[in-house]
């Protein structure tokens, strides 16, 4: 089935702007790119308005309320509401306007803690999720039960995608809810002129997998066309890099010493390792991931020029204001 009209969620977040950055490469497709100034996803008469308007044939819904460990743990309610609220206005606007095809976005911080390395799809409701983050992962997590509900009672052809960390241009780089890697691009840049010591929370050791955004946009595009099972799936990338790793290629990047950078193991390193089995995705697609550093180098290259000359195009100041 060809689409011709896709509607994206959140195009002003990491993903939405590599979803934009690539949609010229498709001319045959229209995109509409909405933002909460032009619907608040939350509000399910709102979101259905919205959807009527534009008549699309798909819908990747990329909105969500989310940032770092801090917010997340002041905002438990707010993070469990909006999100549980966005993906059930749009499943339901999709379902009364008759879109052809619905991608909805989950996330691997849903996993339950304890859960066996890698993460495999099979075992998202094994476990609570972790302290920190229990109320955006649950409602991510019933994005699983209601792709299923919706598909079998009303027929609706709804998918989900399962990115993990992801990290690119336009991403979040203000202090107060940035993960971990926009903020450290920010933190190293506004440090390179001067010799003070770059202090890091944790010894280093802990090991994460991050995405290229715009890998991720192409893999929307590929489901759009080749993608329509009730299975949620994986689609990070498996390359794995530990927090010193890298830390050190921030600061090669950038020409800063590696011995200016100070990791303070007294102070919290977070979970260890929460690697993923993106092998059902794999075995399907045989997609080709940018590696790592090739990535972080074009995010810090649109970082430095954005900060230098376009300022108020980076996300430096946090604009998450719960309701």
């Amino acid at each position: 089935m060809s689409y011709t009209k896709i509607l994206v969620t959140g195009s002003t977040g990491v993903l939405g702007t590599a979803v934009r950055a690539i949609s010229r490469d498709y001319p045959e497709m229209e995109f509409v790119f909405i933002t909460s100034k032009e619907c608040d996803i939350t509000d399910a008469l709102a979101t259905l308005q919205t959807v009527r308007k534009h008549c699309p044939d798909a819908i990747f819904h990329l909105a969500a309320v989310s940032g770092g460990i801090g917010l997340s743990m002041k905002h438990q309610a707010t993070m469990l509401r909006d999100n549980t609220l966005m993906a059930l206005s749009i499943l339901e606007a999709a379902r009364r306007c008759n879109v052809k095809k619905t991608i909805m976005t989950l996330t691997t911080g849903m996993y339950p803690v304890n859960a066996a390395l890698p993460l495999n799809e099979d075992n998202i409701h094994d476990g609570y999720p972790h302290d920190s983050n229990f109320g955006s992962s649950f409602a991510k997590r019933l994005i699983d039960p209601a792709i299923r509900a919706y598909r079998e009672e009303f027929e609706i052809n709804v998918v989900g995608l399962v990115p993990s960390g992801i990290f690119g241009e336009n991403d979040n780089f203000n202090y107060d809810d940035a993960p971990m890697l926009p903020s450290l691009i920010r933190r190293f840049y506004e440090s390179r002129n001067n010799n003070s010591d770059i202090v890091i929370w944790g010894d280093g050791k802990p090991l994460r997998e991050y995405t290229y955004s715009r890998d991720l946009a192409k893999i929307y595009m590929w489901a759009l066309e080749n993608y329509n099972d009730a299975q949620v799936i994986n689609i990070g990338t498996t390359e794995e890099n530990s927090v010193a790793d890298i830390a050190y290629m921030i600061a090669d990047i950038m020409g800063i010493s590696r011995r200016r950078i100070v990791f303070d193991a007294t102070k919290p390193k977070g979970i260890f390792r929460k690697n993923t089995d993106n092998s059902r995705f794999m075995a399907i697609s045989n997609f080709k991931y940018t590696p790592f550093l090739e990535g972080l180098e074009k995010t810090i290259r649109w970082f430095s020029d954005a900060y230098e000359n376009r300022p108020e195009t980076v996300r430096m100041y946090s604009k998450v204001k719960p309701k």
